[in-house]
């Protein structure tokens, strides 16, 4: 891991620790949400390239009825621009488990990923105050997060992706 203070001010800003917690608690709580298994440690990976780009954000359907798989067929450049930006975004999403895991916004069993609704209180509160653009990413992480859940298992989300753990 690169140190922080080595870290460029874009970097810092947008890629620290608890706003990538914060994205993966989202994605936690929405993939909990539908009352499947917890996100996967595996498809952890896949949350930040999915919210931090606007214009693969901005791309996602409104809503869970169109599935991951054909969302993927309808758009064949996200799937190889995802891949690639989960790659340059692992370090930043270990940080974020580790982040969370430490101030007990997530905790990681079993290769599993759960948010603490405990922190739901705190969490919606600094989201009201956030920009427009923090709250569609944590909005959308959540989205992200059912998706992953209604797509099937997590190495069903992968195989979809073109990715292995």
């Amino acid at each position: 891991m690169t140190p922080w203070a080595q870290r460029s001010r874009e970097e810092r800003a947008l890629l620290n620790p608890a706003f990538c917690a914060s994205l993966l608690w989202h994605a936690a709580r929405g993939h909990a949400d539908t009352g499947s298994d917890a996100l996967s440690f595996d498809e952890s990976f896949l949350i930040l390239p999915f919210v931090l780009h606007r214009n693969t954000r901005d791309a996602l359907p409104r809503d869970t009825r169109t599935s991951l798989a054909v969302w993927l067929n309808d758009t064949p450049l996200a799937r190889g621009r995802i891949v690639s930006r989960s790659r340059l975004l692992v370090e930043f999403t270990k940080e974020g488990v580790m982040f969370g895991g430490v101030h007990g916004l997530v905790r990681l069993e079993e290769g599993r990923i759960y948010a603490d609704m405990i922190w739901k209180r705190s969490v919606m509160r600094a989201l009201k105050e956030s920009s427009d653009e923090v709250r569609e990413c944590a909005r959308r992480a959540e989205f992200v997060g059912k998706w992953f859940a209604l797509a099937g298992s997590a190495p069903t989300v992968l195989a979809l992706m073109g990715v292995r753990p």
